[in-house]
């Protein structure tokens, strides 16, 4: 008997764009019940598998880099693992496969893998390539990363989000996006939600729709280690050699005031360093309750309270990308604050 092809789903977009979001979003609509989820985060502290709720899906993490580059193979080696665990009854018979790439993938290399690599090629249908573009900072974004123009121009269904906190069509967003990519659907989240039928469902990708420059990144991609005159070149533009990501660790509950005043000053004196932030805090007001965190560049979320802790690390962890920010002012800043607010509280309680 002939086993269908899995569908898998690629979701792109650069940091902070809205990539978890729109994920945990769709895992909650029934029309993605028994879908696998791989997650891939840059840098050695993954935090976004925990962030997307989930009941019944396998939801697996890839760390320490980049899924275009460094852990293709895992991301390879993960997706066949999947498939034979499923064939063997040991976990539960997932029907989809999404894959959430790291804020600075090259989708290139993520699709020629799934559509050529012989281990997985025919198990697997490339169903949709999908991109978050933020409305806030999305031109901003397309101007200085070229990751981020290329997630974009490769996807054949464009999300565009956080319109809630700008107008793209005030700022030629919208425009800009058709011109780079006529041919993908374009939609808006609303509240970081889309309809899961608009996204999913589709019969294949088909890269010859996106254009000549999409066409020619996959075919580059098809000799990524020098054969027939290709070279695979991480160094030379896929990732800026400034980026650092590294995560801020505190084993003690910080005040609320103090997380209120941290995310302020990041949000005033860091700008456009900042590419993404993203949290667990534990706050001393809520023992119980952490509160997640996002940043991205001059735009910071107000902390969303989860129910519980998503796993036995009740501890704070920020993990920060950044472009030249110095995590040990960072930490610095974080204590100096707490100390304050610390002390401050204690003269009022005394006064009292």
């Amino acid at each position: 008997m002939t086993v269908a092809a899995v569908p898998v789903s690629v979701i792109t977009g650069f940091l902070g764009s809205g990539k978890t979001t729109l994920l945990a979003s769709l895992l909650r609509d029934p029309a993605l019940a028994r879908t696998a989820v791989i997650v891939n985060e840059f840098g050695e502290i993954g935090l976004d598998h925990l962030l997307v709720e989930a009941a019944d899906e396998e939801i697996l993490l890839l760390e320490g880099g980049c899924v275009c580059c460094s852990v293709r193979g895992d991301l390879v080696r993960t997706a066949g693992s999947l498939l034979a665990r499923r064939a063997a009854g040991a976990i539960a018979p997932f029907e989809r496969i999404v894959i959430e790439t790291t804020g600075l993938a090259d989708p290139a290399p993520i699709l020629q893998a799934l559509m050529t690599d012989p281990a997985i090629a025919d198990a697997l249908r490339l169903e949709s390539v999908i991109a978050t573009v933020d409305a806030a900072a999305g031109a901003a974004t397309l101007d200085a990363h070229p990751e981020a123009v290329k997630q974009a121009a490769i996807a054949d269904r464009i999300v565009v989000t956080k319109t809630d906190l700008a107008d793209p069509g005030a700022s030629g967003l919208l425009e800009r996006l058709h011109a780079l990519n006529p041919a993908a659907a374009k939609l808006t989240a609303v509240h970081g939600a889309v309809d899961a039928s608009r996204l999913f469902g589709a019969a294949t990708y088909d890269a010859q729709a996106c254009g000549p420059d999409v066409r020619r990144w996959l075919a580059a991609e098809a000799f990524p280690h020098g054969a027939a005159g290709h070279r695979h070149d991480h160094a030379a533009g896929r990732h800026h050699d400034a980026v650092t990501s590294f995560c801020l660790r505190r084993s003690t509950p910080l005040h609320a005031v103090t997380l209120t005043l941290f995310l302020q000053v990041l949000a005033e004196h860091c700008g456009a360093r900042l590419l993404r932030l993203k949290g667990l805090v534990d706050v001393l007001e809520s023992p119980s309750r952490p509160a997640m965190i996002h940043g991205v560049q001059h735009v910071f979320h107000p902390p969303a309270w989860l129910d519980a802790w998503p796993d036995g690390d009740r501890t704070t962890r920020i993990v920060v990308i950044a472009l030249g920010l110095d995590p040990l002012w960072l930490e610095a800043l974080l204590d100096a604050l707490d100390c304050e607010v610390a002390a401050l509280q204690a003269g009022a309680s005394a006064a009292a």
